[in-house]
């Protein structure tokens, strides 16, 4: 059982870790386009940019974990677990940061939903993919793709959410200064 456990699958954490890996960058350059432009919030970064990364490279690193060789159920059951318990930690902890947002800007249901309610039912998921490898491995590792799958999508949202605020939002500008001339 232990050498057909990930059989078939890894062409789908291939193209799941290089999508993770593709989409960090390019909110990494989102990021770096609003902070030239002075529209970053340090407190916005924390709250709704760091998640996004975060979910990508959860993506990205279980892609790598789940793409060695000889993993077993125990392995599969642990990591599922224990991720999957920190994902709904972390979800827990976005939520007292969305709440204790006192800038302007007041969180919307939309930000709710994909920035704890969605993440925690994939991180909620991986728990539950857990103790599924030991009835089925592949039912568990369909429920754990699911997840990643949703992860991905969460991140792809959250990073044109992101992207859109950015560009239409700017920050008012101080009034230009006349130029200084020679003439008294």
């Amino acid at each position: 059982m232990a050498s057909s456990l990930m059989v078939g699958w890894d062409n789908f954490f291939v193209i799941a870790g290089s999508s993770a890996a593709g989409l960090t960058g390019l909110t990494f350059i989102v990021i770096t386009l609003a902070a030239q432009g002075g529209r970053v919030n340090p407190r916005g970064l924390s709250v709704f940019v760091t998640p996004t990364i975060v979910h990508f490279a959860v993506v990205l690193g279980y892609s790598a974990f789940l793409s060695m060789p000889r993993l077993n159920a125990l392995s599969l059951s642990l990591s599922f677990g224990v991720g999957g318990a920190a994902g709904l930690t972390y979800s827990g902890f976005l939520a007292g940061g969305i709440r204790r947002i006192t800038s302007a800007y007041v969180p919307a249901h939309e930000d709710w939903i994909w920035n704890v309610i969605l993440p925690s039912v994939a991180y909620g998921a991986l728990v539950a993919a857990a103790p599924l490898i030991w009835r089925g491995a592949q039912s568990g590792l369909y429920v754990a793709a699911g997840a990643f799958v949703l992860l991905l999508l969460i991140g792809i949202h959250n990073a044109w959410d992101i992207a859109v605020w950015n560009s239409t939002h700017s920050e008012p500008t101080a009034p230009e200064r006349p130029a200084a001339t020679d003439e008294p």
